[in-house]
């Protein structure tokens, strides 16, 4: 055991070191603090995009700031392209191939936690929630797997391809969760998340392309190939109205308050008043069809056409308010930040652009078309490329504070 030290007695201090003391204070400034190092910025918040385009009501958007400096954070290569839009929650990054395998990676890392295999292409969003993920799947079934080991809970099939993503709603009328999907044989139904039964259906007589929405919290609405814009019960699927499209509805709507906005076959992006059953403007630009899916805020319906043009149009009027030219075409779906726009273009380029005029803040290129709709979950956007490459994009370092 080691002695304890005796403490040395107290000296007094010597005369010549306290004049060297008073010369250094007078030389520093005499009470002066010393300048405090400069404070990290706090660390964002995880953000989420736990289903197809980011929530149920299908708005695209998302509350967090655009990432600046953008860089490729992982990279993950799937065994064949991918054209499905991600879903990101709980730390983990969900995303299919056309080879119709689901594969779940770690968001920080872009390591395989685990994957799952389908029959046939995985071409949407699954839908994330209660320890589960919903994938929906060309195979025409709806698989039901535990999030952290892909293990079957059960399957729903249908007798055609499903390929839109799932959306989570609570159950209205009482506890749980319901998944409502649209199948390629028209119907749309609403399954008990908790073993696939199914609560209600609803037929159209046509191929359905998108996911459901949910609009001011009464109404599925979607749109599909009869040309139709659909609006259902929440809670027993009974048909409200259906107003007129013009034209089949290719993809996915978006929604604000009770207005619903889709692109259509007859090169126009189309505004439904879904509470009133009317439309209330069309928009159109030149003869080339909106397969995007729109993102939508108070002030814009922002959508990608085959013009090779990301369009951006006032919400309330129908008008063009600006429009931003890319090398290819704009298939998949913008997504909308606070203060940013960003979107792939075949071009094989990640483009984010400011609200006001469209005013490009970024491009990022990733050197594989991009006909997927990015995600954006745990403060990174994923987006897969048609060669296969997952990519996940972050912030890049702050700049150092000024002096």
């Amino acid at each position: 055991m080691r002695p304890a030290l005796k403490p040395e007695p107290r000296r007094a201090f010597p005369r010549l070191a306290l004049l060297a003391s008073a010369v250094v204070l007078a030389l520093t400034g005499c009470g002066d603090k010393p300048a405090a190092a400069p404070k990290a910025p706090p660390a964002p918040k995880a953000t989420a995009w736990p289903m197809t385009r980011g929530g149920p009501a299908l708005t695209g958007a998302s509350a967090a700031a655009v990432p600046r400096d953008p860089a490729v954070a992982w990279t993950f290569t799937a065994p064949g392209p991918v054209n499905a839009e991600a879903a990101i929650a709980g730390g983990r990054v969900f995303i299919g191939s056309d080879k119709g395998r689901l594969h779940c990676l770690d968001a920080a890392t872009g390591r395989e936690v685990w994957s799952f295999e389908t029959k046939d292409a995985v071409n949407a969003a699954p839908a994330v929630g209660g320890g589960r993920v919903y994938l929906s799947s060309n195979d025409g079934k709806l698989y039901a797997l535990a999030a952290d080991t892909g293990a079957v809970v059960w399957t729903f099939a249908t007798d055609e391809k499903i390929s839109s993503g799932a959306t989570l709603v609570r159950n209205p009328a009482g506890p749980g969760d319901w998944v409502l999907v649209n199948g390629y044989d028209g119907t749309t139904r609403a399954l008990d998340a908790a073993d696939g039964r199914v609560v209600w259906s609803y037929a159209t007589g046509n191929y359905i392309n998108g996911a459901p929405a949910i609009v001011d919290g009464r109404f599925v609405v979607f749109g599909g190939c009869d040309a139709q814009l659909h609006v259902v019960g929440v809670g027993d699927g009974k048909v409200l109205r259906t107003i007129d499209a013009e034209a089949y509805i290719p993809a996915s709507i978006g929604t604000f308050g009770t207005m619903a906005f889709c692109g259509n076959y007859a090169n126009q992006t189309v505004a439904f008043d879904v509470a009133a059953g009317t439309v209330a403007w069309k928009y159109q630009d030149r003869a080339m069809p909106f397969f995007s899916s729109p993102a939508v805020n108070d002030r814009l319906v922002l959508i990608g056409s085959r013009d090779k043009s990301l369009h951006a149009i006032d919400r309330l009027k129908g008008e063009a308010v600006w429009k931003f030219r890319t090398g290819g075409r704009v298939e998949g779906a913008p997504i909308l930040f606070n203060d940013a726009v960003v979107f792939g273009s075949a071009d094989g380029r990640l483009y984010a652009a400011e609200l006001t005029a469209g005013t490009e803040l970024w491009r990022l290129e990733l050197g594989e078309a991009l006909t997927a709709s990015p995600a954006f979950g745990e403060n990174i956007i994923v987006v897969g490329g048609e060669k296969g490459t997952v990519f996940a994009v972050r912030a890049g370092p702050a700049p150092a504070p000024a002096r």
